[in-house]
């Protein structure tokens, strides 16, 4: 499997991950939903915002960067600039939720469609803090991704201390759903 397999997989895995935690964020109520416990961006629904937020952040620097005019990006192009990391987007999961869908289908399109020669160009862009930056664009990608994987692991932890399981959140449960690159020993 090449690196830009591992990166469309990390995409759908993004993408379920996500709904299997809006689902069970949606058996909370909205004292729950917004109760400080803690974490870092306070709440369960501060931290589904943060990611969010932060997505839509690197997703408008892969469109006006490194893959400006590609047309799965074009959509994120248009949405508004979120103004801090920690911006509350969506006060309520049913205006969140088709928005967070359309992200998590946007993230899949695009690295579906990446070529594996992107990974390696050097990506420019500028962090939150305006300040300048230019690494690996392949680097950059597996922190996008990592940073999501984070961040679901406290959501994970907030549920469980709401009472609410999400499941198996292993990878290897999507690694299993692909066809085996080498035949197993038998």
């Amino acid at each position: 499997m090449g690196r830009q397999q591992q990166y469309a997989l990390m995409g759908r895995y993004n993408r379920d991950m996500n709904q299997r935690l809006f689902a069970a964020a949606s058996k909370l109520d909205e004292g729950q939903l917004r109760r400080n416990m803690g974490a870092f961006f306070q709440s369960i629904l501060g931290t589904l915002n943060h990611l969010y937020v932060a997505d839509v952040m690197w997703l408008k620097r892969f469109a006006v960067g490194a893959f400006a005019g590609q047309s799965h990006l074009d959509g994120v192009a248009l949405l508004a600039k979120p103004s801090a990391l920690n911006e509350i987007i969506y006060s309520d999961l049913d205006t969140f939720l088709p928005a967070r869908k359309h992200l998590d289908v946007t993230i899949c399109h695009w690295t579906e469609a990446l070529q594996e020669a992107d990974l390696d160009r050097p990506f420019a862009y500028k962090n939150s803090k305006e300040a300048d930056f230019c690494k690996p664009f392949g680097l950059v990608l597996q922190h996008f991704f990592n940073h999501q994987t984070h961040h679901r692991g406290q959501l994970t932890t907030l549920l469980s201390q709401q009472g609410v399981e999400v499941g198996v959140t292993d990878l290897l449960l999507w690694i299993d759903e692909l066809e085996p690159v080498v035949a197993p020993l038998s």
